[in-house]
Parts: structure tokens; sequence; C-alpha cells
């Protein structure tokens, strides 16, 4: 007992030393009100935070969701039934030249017709198109109808502002005849047949190819002519097979199994944490600078920053288009896609030489191909579209919800 009561003795009186001023105790009280008080307080209706209480919160902003989606439907609706009709000869905003800069292909089935998705979608890029003027005048809307029956009401009602092409009107659908093709390839058929007519159709230098249900953000345009023009011009980036606009913001954490973020995280610690112990330092009236202590904020913003969620961080990036950031992509999922029109002409047969089922849609099929071609690609963060689909045409959900 004598032996051990030197050492016992010396940190009890270390403890006691401890006082509410010392910086060790300060920035323990901070970490505790921080994540233990004011994050899950401010951050707990935050759907993509890991303080969101998705038991107490979930089902009700579900709820609140599919009623504002069906409100915006109607608007939609209203939007084109009062719009004058170009009786499909032309584009609802103009008549692009000849050989269009970019052909925005709306890709669209019969869905849940009272959510009024593709109306939504087109008569969002409608405005934006609008907004843009002559910057926009190289643009060209395109509707590609992949329903296999003929009661897309939604499509019907765009053929007559939108050029559109109905892939099994005057054909001979054998889909239910013939049993080795599934939903999923179906789904890629579809897609090849998209983008392939806008190919052939207008002969573009970018084909956007866009699903039914993601809605454009306002600063798409100016972003896509930053990124095109500017951007895509660097080395590294040239020859690109596609890039993604939209990446879910539920995989955007940082604790993913990708590289780059986890440079992007320590980039985060590097820069905030000098400034908080910079902060820190001027009004606690500490003399001079510690290093354990800038140790101590890097870790806390990080840590900080990856619980309440990165998605959100990331909308400072919405300031200006020289913001966005572009890094490799990852396999999921496919709401908006652009391709270089040599890029799409390699897809196509890219594409005809694999086959879907489940397990392995079309998403996972571009991406596989990337390392059997030698192929690379981006996506653009943050998002250019928002998806707001939460009836899947792939597979029946009786119970949607945001997560």
């Amino acid at each position: 007992m004598s032996a051990s009561a030197p050492p016992a003795a010396m940190l009890l009186r270390r403890l006691r030393r401890l006082s509410w001023g010392s910086t060790a105790v300060q920035l323990l009280i901070l970490t505790v009100v921080t994540f233990g008080l004011l994050a899950p307080l401010a951050c707990h209706r935050l759907l993509h935070s890991y303080f969101y209480l998705r038991q107490w919160h979930l089902n009700q902003m579900s709820q609140e969701f599919l009623q504002q989606s069906l409100k915006e439907g109607e608007a939609a609706l209203h939007y084109f039934e009062e719009l004058p009709s170009a009786n499909g000869s032309v584009p609802i905003v103009w008549q692009a030249t000849p050989r269009p800069w970019l052909v925005i292909t709306i890709i669209t089935v019969d869905r849940q017709p009272g959510f009024h998705y593709v109306l939504q979608v087109v008569s969002q890029f409608h405005r934006l198109l609008q907004q843009c003027g002559p910057q926009c005048e190289g643009h060209q809307l395109f509707l590609c109808n992949v329903e296999r029956s003929v009661s897309h009401f939604d499509a019907k009602l765009l053929s007559k502002y939108v050029p559109v092409a109905n892939r099994y009107e005057g054909t001979e659908d054998d889909y239910g005849d013939d049993p080795s093709t599934n939903s999923f390839e179906k789904e890629k058929q579809d897609y090849v047949y998209c983008l392939e007519s806008s190919l052939q159709t207008y002969n573009p230098d970018y084909v956007l190819m866009v699903e039914d249900d993601a809605v454009p953000e306002e600063q798409i345009f100016p972003v896509l002519e930053h990124l095109l023009r500017a951007r895509f011009s660097e080395p590294h980036l040239q020859d690109a097979l596609y890039l993604k606009l939209y990446h879910p913001e539920r995989l955007q954490h940082y604790v993913n199994p990708e590289p780059m973020r986890i440079l992007e995280w320590v980039g985060v610690g590097m820069l905030l944490g000098p400034l908080l112990t910079w902060i820190y330092m001027r009004f606690a009236s500490r003399p001079g600078f510690s290093w354990p202590v800038m140790l101590f904020f890097s870790l806390y913003s990080m840590g900080l920053v990856e619980l309440v969620g990165r998605h959100y961080f990331l909308e400072l990036r919405r300031l200006s288009p020289s913001l966005y950031s572009v890094v490799p992509a990852s396999q999921c999922c496919t709401p908006a896609m652009l391709f270089p029109a040599p890029a799409a002409r390699r897809t196509l047969t890219y594409l005809s030489q694999v086959y879907c089922h489940k397990g392995f849609g079309k998403d996972m099929a571009l991406y596989s191909l990337l390392r059997a071609k030698g192929e690379r690609a981006y996506v653009v963060e943050p998002n250019l579209v928002k998806h707001i689909g939460l009836f899947s045409s792939l597979r029946y959900n009786f119970h949607p919800s945001l997560l």
C-alpha cells in the first residue's frame, strides 16, 4: 500500500490543480455542451444529420413532403394548361439552332399521376431557361416517353410544347413475352433508346439525361456553363465518360469509402483548427499559440462538420459557380447525367454489352464500365438537381419515406 500511495497522491494533487479556468476543463466543457446539448437541439430535424431523430420526425416529414409535392404537381399542371401551345413543333422557349449545344432529355414513365413529376421537372426547366435568356439559346428540351401503355397523360400534355420521342408508339411491345427481360434491363434499354434518340435527332455537343423526378436547381445553367466551358478544358477532366449532377445526400458524409472526401475532411480541420484556436486564445486571454489546442479544435471542427452533416456545409458552395467541386464519381445514382457527344456514343456501345438485373441496375453498369474500359467519370458537388420522387418506377413502394 505504501508503494502505491505516492502516485495516487500526485494524481490527486494534479486533479486539484485543475480549475474552471484551466484550458483542459474549458475545452472539455465546450465539447460536452456542443455535442451533448447545442448540436442535438439545433440539428434534430435535419434529415441528413447524425443528430436527426428519425423516430420522432421521419413519418411526419415524409407526409409533409408528399403533400407539398402534390401541391407542386397541381401547380405544374396549371402552369402548362395556361401556357400557349407550340403545337409540338418548337420547344416551349424557342427553336434552338439546327445543332444545339446542349440537349436536355427528360426520360419519363407514367407513375403516381397525382404528383405530375414530369410536369414539375419540365416546368422548372422552362422557367430557368426563360430566366437564362440568350445565353441558353443553344439549349434544347426533349422529352423521351418510355411508357409502354398509352395512358401517360402528362406526356401527351407536354407533346403540345416539347418535342417528344415515344419509344413504344406504333411498335409491337414484346416485353411481356420475353421472360429474360426484367424491369432493370428494360430501364437500361429505355435509357439507351433516349440517349441514342437525342444524338440522332439533334447531334448536340452535350446531352443531359434527366429522369422525370429530378427537378433542376436554380443555379444549374450558370454552373454548367462554367464547368463545361472552363473547368472541363483541364486535361484531367477531358474525355470524361459522364458527369453526374446528383449524388444522394445520405451518402455524402465524410465517413464513406471515398478517399477524396477524407482529404477534404482533413482540410476542413486544417482550415478551421487554427481559426478556432486564434479565437479561443483571444477570448480566453491565453498568451502565445498552443499546438495541442489547435489539434483539439481541428478534431473538434472535423467531428462537428461530420455529425451535423457534410451535405449542409456543401450548400455554401452555391454562392458562386466557381465554388462547385468536381470529384471522381461513385456508382449511385442516375437522376441527372451529362454526356459529351463522343462519350455518349461510347456509352451506347458499352451498355449494349451488359445485361442489367436486380442488384445490377444501369447506375452500377455505368460505374462498372469505368474500370473495365479505362474510362473516367465525375460528380459535381453540391447537387444540381433535387430528387423528388418517393415512388420508384422499378419496385412498388407502399410506404414512401424520405429515408
